[in-house]
């Protein structure tokens, strides 16, 4: 017996670094513990594009796109936290049944590389075809770059319908894990100085975090001039151009000694040497930047040991989304959060060129709309 199908306009890659071509497929309909989800808007992530260009290895042909906002269409008969009409933003998929998602740590799921690069669901199947035969999907539990997602129930996150949907799908990735690396993985508490390195969608939504946290002195490093600028009018109290200045001197003259936090979120090795070097006597560095994988970075070893500096590294901002992503939705509603003021929209047919704009750093956030 074949398994029902419906028709889906996406946006698939087919090779290594090759570009976004937008086609229609058939996807299956929704699995027991799944929920499809007709999507509004979905945002561009730098992970799309490591996984376009194969810096994590992804099979292909594959739908991207992992921060996708919808609502839901249909529920499978085991789904019991969402219904039909529901908004939803779709995150990061994990597996429920190892020790770290046991104990709590989702973010650290033993099968999260299978899970949200492997291209398909656990148990290896696919949802998405054409005419020519499977097409890879469930990238991070979702692959949301189409007019439809099917994911399964854990990584679907209800949101208030009061709320702009079409903004809100960069929470489930990007914006989450500048946030959450703030709240959640650092701490980052009241009083204490905070460094990001890097302005981009995650190192901004830091900056954000770190102004609702407390923090009192709050830098922004990168080389780009217009996020210096936005980064100051989302709350950073000091700003410096890393092409024009030593950010390590830079953060130590201000903060007289070195940051309590610091945040890499560029993915270079130099620059995660900068943010250790930048930090406190204890103090601590995030790492959230995602280079292609083996690669390695190098510190003062002694630097590190006789200053109690720490070193973590944080997945989607150490969050659980169906707490998360809410909170900060409310924080966004209140004024307190305003990540509206990071992102540009585009059409899907448009996607290529929003992939361009964001790796040439003229767009910050990029969010692709469906359509009708």
């Amino acid at each position: 017996m074949n398994t029902p199908v419906r028709q889906i306009k996406a946006a698939v890659v087919r090779k290594k670094g090759g570009p976004f071509q937008i086609k229609t497929l058939s996807l299956e309909e929704p699995r027991p513990d799944e929920v499809l989800v007709q999507i509004v808007a979905t945002g561009m992530c730098h992970t799309d594009m490591v996984a376009r260009d194969q810096l994590y290895a992804v099979p292909m042909p594959v739908v991207l796109g992992h921060e996708g906002a919808g609502v839901v269409e249909r529920v499978g008969s085991a789904v019991k936290k969402l219904a039909p009409g529901d908004h939803v933003v779709l995150t990061y998929m994990w597996c429920g049944h190892c020790r770290p998602c046991l104990s709590g740590g989702l973010t650290y799921c033993a099968n999260f590389y299978a899970l949200n690069f492997g291209g398909a669901r656990e148990d290896g199947s696919t949802a998405t075809h054409d005419s020519q035969g499977a097409i890879h999907d469930h990238f991070f539990g979702q692959s949301s770059f189409g007019s439809y997602a099917l994911a399964h129930e854990r990584n679907v996150v209800k949101v208030p319908t009061e709320a702009p949907l079409e903004l809100l799908g960069p929470l489930g990735c990007g914006i989450q894990t500048g946030a959450g690396a703030v709240m959640n993985a650092l701490k980052v508490r009241p009083g204490s100085s905070f460094a990001a390195f890097g302005g981009g969608a995650v190192g901004l939504s830091a900056v954000m975090a770190a102004r609702v946290a407390g923090a009192t002195t709050i830098i922004a490093a990168d080389v780009v001039p217009s996020r210096l600028e936005r980064a100051k009018e989302l709350g950073a109290t000091h700003t410096v151009n890393s092409r024009e200045t030593d950010p390590i001197e830079a953060v130590r003259k201000i903060t007289g000694g070195g940051a309590d936090f610091t945040l890499e979120s560029s993915g270079r090795p130099a620059v995660l040497r900068q943010a250790i070097d930048a930090l406190a006597i204890k103090g601590t560095c995030g790492i959230v930047g995602a280079p292609a994988l083996g690669t390695e970075a190098s510190f003062d070893v002694n630097g590190v040991m006789t200053t109690g500096k720490r070193i973590m590294g944080i997945v989607e901002g150490d969050s659980i989304p169906d707490i998360f992503i809410p909170s900060l939705v409310e924080l966004y509603q209140q004024g307190r959060f305003p990540f509206d003021r990071l992102v540009k929209f585009y059409s899907l047919e448009q996607i290529n060129q929003a992939a361009e704009d964001s790796e040439r750093g003229i767009t910050i956030k990029p969010i692709v709309r469906m359509g009708a």
